[in-house]
């Protein structure tokens, strides 16, 4: 197991990378119907609390894994049954997030990420005998994620209250490990660094896993609509929320992949900032999902929340991710190519028209919300194109 190239041309993704995705994503849409769920019977603050503690473990599982395998991955037996065995420990945390959302029992999350923990350091280990020019860092790692592992044993252990403290501190212990492990000193041939991770090939994974993700949110929505068109048959509020919902999606994809960020991802600055920031995009764009299954449900009057409780549980995830992904492409798009007027429309845009759903009804303002995100697109991208004819 030796680094591979950070220069590689045409460094794509794995076919074992794409099944560790899609076990991920198996995860999240227990967490994002767990989100739903919660907000559709009123407990909205636990609902969201819940959500964003079991989001951060599989978020953080994926992360842990992608950046190694794109530093490390050398496909051999023993690399898939190791990554095989994470996997293994997603879905046994899969399991736990029910309990994890209703009273913060986290004993089933835990036993998942101690069996991915294994899989991890015996990797970063092998790591570390294959490329002894790097070992202080890569020992680092094997070394930090044992300590934060038996930790969160202990945290099993630890009634509630003080449970949620221990969380928060292991939370920043865990997202310190990386900036320890990556600021060892290391001189190769090279010069000085940490682990290899290859630009493009990082970028065309979060990308990947932003359409995944996507694709979970059109089979969530898929399967509220299927029993209110049964039980109640065809309306027109129905098929607004039904056009809204699929055009906030389209407007998501589209907004996130105008343009690629590896160009950007020049230094381990930047990268750690723009891969921790994704947590919010990821986050958000599941729990837009989420929320449309929220408006399906207010407007079939089985929820019990309000229609502008509904609407702006779709409005504020939709808000979070334009905000953060502008500021992340604040770190990777040259100067000037950021349309600040286009994302202050999307952002106001939504909010706006969540806070109308109970003058409108919940469907149009959903309609609403796609077409402000269509108008955000459409500035983008008369932006971009008019910096493409003056050749910036």
């Amino acid at each position: 197991m030796t680094a591979r190239d950070p220069h590689e041309e045409h460094r794509a993704s794995s076919p074992l990378e794409l099944l560790f995705d899609l076990t991920i994503v198996v995860a999240i849409s227990t967490a994002a119907a767990e989100l739903h769920h919660a907000i559709s019977e009123a407990h909205v603050l636990a609902g969201v609390l819940g959500y964003l503690v079991v989001f951060f473990a599989l978020w953080w599982a994926w992360l842990n894994f992608t950046w190694f395998a794109s530093a490390y991955d050398c496909d051999d037996a023993l690399y898939r049954v190791l990554v095989v065995l994470k996997m293994a420990g997603i879905l046994v945390l899969a399991v736990g997030i029910p309990a994890a959302f209703e009273h913060f029992d986290i004993g089933t999350v835990v036993l998942g990420y101690t069996i991915m923990r294994v899989a991890m350091v015996a990797l970063w280990l092998r790591a570390s005998h294959g490329d002894p020019a790097r070992a202080a860092v890569t020992r680092a790692y094997a070394l930090g994620l044992t300590v934060i592992q038996i930790l969160w044993i202990g945290l099993v252990f630890v009634p509630v209250p003080w449970s949620f403290v221990g969380f928060v501190v292991l939370v920043i212990g865990e997202l310190c490990v990386p900036l320890f492990a990556e600021s060892r000193e290391v001189a190769t041939e090279a010069g000085p660094g940490g682990t290899t991770w290859h630009p493009e090939h990082i970028a065309e994974r979060y990308g990947l896993l932003t359409l995944i993700v996507l694709g979970e949110v059109i089979l969530g929505i898929t399967g509220a609509f299927g029993p209110a068109l049964s039980e109640r048959g065809f309306s027109i509020s129905l098929l607004l929320l039904g056009v809204g919902g699929l055009l906030v999606v389209v407007g998501l994809w589209w907004i996130y992949f105008l343009a690629g960020d590896d160009e950007g991802l020049t230094s381990q600055r930047v990268a750690f900032l723009w891969g921790y920031g994704h947590y919010v995009v990821f986050a958000g764009v599941a729990a837009t999902g989420a929320g449309i299954e929220v408006a399906v449900d207010a407007e079939e009057h089985t929820s019990h929340v309000s229609v502008t409780t509904a609407a702006f549980s779709i409005a504020v995830p939709i808000a979070l991710v334009l905000v953060v992904l502008t500021l992340l492409r604040r770190l990777t798009w040259a100067p000037g190519s950021i349309s600040y007027g286009a994302v202050a429309l999307g952002v106001v845009g939504v909010l706006a028209c969540a806070a109308l759903a109970g003058l409108v009804g919940i469907g149009l303002s959903v309609l609403l919300m796609g077409l402000v995100l269509a108008g955000m697109l459409l500035a983008y991208l008369l932006r971009l194109r008019r910096r493409a004819a003056v050749g910036v």
